[in-house]
């Protein structure tokens, strides 16, 4: 898995961080992904990550 983030929709909320901490940092108007490609193992936190956010702004790509 790949994952994604639209910097035009994120607004730094960091409910994915909270999710994902390994995965993603927030700053005060966006999202750092530290690792695009984690491991399957954190797929749980990933995906809840995604699913938290509030403005839709990140997606998980298969493959």
């Amino acid at each position: 898995m790949r994952v994604e983030v639209d910097l035009d929709l994120c607004q730094g909320h960091g409910m994915c961080e909270l999710e994902a901490p390994e995965v993603f940092a927030a700053h005060t108007d966006h999202v750092e992904i530290l690792d695009a490609t984690p491991d399957e193992s954190q797929r749980a936190e990933v995906e809840a990550g995604v699913h938290y956010c509030p403005t839709q702004a990140l997606r998980i790509i298969e493959g």
